[in-house]
């Protein structure tokens, strides 16, 4: 009877973490949301010289807003308490958190992530909307093919979302250039930005596959704080590496921010930038580290990011009177959110029907 008792409390406790878990994803996805907007839009505005008057190279951005990022994971761990699930070695008596080798490399890759997002939305030419249809689009396809590599079942719904995510990215394609406007130079170098991105997402959702999507919390914690703590002040490095190398204009706007931009009447929108960048990493993985299929959790996280991509649009076109997304490209975002819906409604359905079960 004890035994029965003792499997049934198990079991009871093991459908309570479940539903604990559940609800926070969706929580973790309106963080996301929040820090988002706010992110994107003020990028775009700085980058435009739609705030102060003060139109901010791209490249100038990078440093103060990184180095912001930097002092908020750090911040964010500690009072988290959450240092001590890292791996640690001893070192002269003092014992020291340090990432694997995996998660060394996947820290990287989220750097990666951080710098091409941000470039991506201050391309010249380029829309929020578009590029998030690019880079939002390719994760989301680039999903079910990790679940295949790794082993993990991809159901049809997955398929369809896939289906559709890739004609998102073919209509945003379709638009024809503007008056005076060349696509095609554009695109050249909007496409190594996504390029980079996508290829930092393949490898970083790989690593969460095999390392963090378990039941156990402290081994995905682990992975959390052995990322964080390598993604921002990795980029921050090869930053200042740059920027010492100068020799071109992207390097030597390096060097300005991080001299000259400390000065600038806009530093405060630089930092709080850095801050909503930070916030929307920490959200972000959080949601991705999620034990469920990579195209679930992964539709989640777009989810929240495609709808933060529209509202920043709103949010510029009733601050600024900025141009609102065209037609083609309010297809393509409302097509990805029917993939969502694909990739969400029936993985709900499907878990409601193996519980009454």
């Amino acid at each position: 009877m004890r035994q029965v008792t003792k499997v049934d409390g198990t079991m009871n406790e093991q459908a309570h973490v479940k539903k604990r878990f559940t609800v926070g994803i969706w929580t973790f996805a309106f963080g996301y949301f929040a820090a988002y907007v706010p992110y994107s839009a003020m990028t775009k505005a700085l980058t435009s010289g739609l705030i102060a008057d003060t139109r901010v190279d791209s490249f100038a951005l990078l440093p103060p807003s990184v180095a912001a990022s930097v002092v908020g994971m750090l911040i964010l761990i500690t009072s988290l308490r959450w240092w001590r699930f890292a791996s640690h070695s001893t070192v002269m008596g003092i014992s020291l958190p340090h990432p694997t080798r995996h998660t060394l490399v996947s820290g990287i890759c989220t750097g990666l992530i951080v710098v091409t997002t941000t470039l991506a939305y201050t391309i010249e030419g380029v829309s929020i909307v578009f590029a998030m249809l690019l880079m939002r689009g390719g994760v989301l396809i680039l999903s079910p093919l990790v679940d295949k590599i790794t082993g993990r079942h991809v159901r049809w719904f997955s398929w369809m979302g896939l289906a559709l995510s890739l004609g998102a990215v073919l209509m945003a394609f379709a638009e024809p250039p503007r008056p005076g406007e060349s696509r095609f130079a554009v695109s050249m170098l909007l496409m190594v930005d996504i390029a980079i991105y996508l290829s930092a997402y393949f490898f970083r959702l790989r690593f969460m596959s095999k390392l963090a999507k378990s039941n156990d919390p402290n081994a995905t914690k682990r992975y959390f704080v052995e990322e964080q703590m390598i993604a921002t002040p990795s980029v921050l490095f090869f930053l200042g590496i740059m920027a010492i190398i100068g020799g071109n204009e992207a390097f030597m706007q390096l060097r300005y921010g991080f001299t000259g931009f400390w000065t600038s009447p806009v530093l405060i929108y630089g930092i709080i930038i850095g801050i909503c960048s930070q916030f929307t990493g920490v959200f972000g993985a959080l949601v991705l580290l999620d034990k469920s299929e990579n195209a679930f959790a992964v539709s989640v996280n777009r989810s929240s990011s495609v709808m933060a991509g529209v509202g920043a649009s709103v949010v510029l076109w009733l601050m600024y009177d900025m141009a609102m997304p065209s037609l083609y490209r309010m297809v393509g975002a409302g097509m990805i959110i029917v993939a969502i819906l694909f990739l969400t409604v029936p993985p709900f359905l499907e878990k409601r029907r193996q519980q009454r079960a």
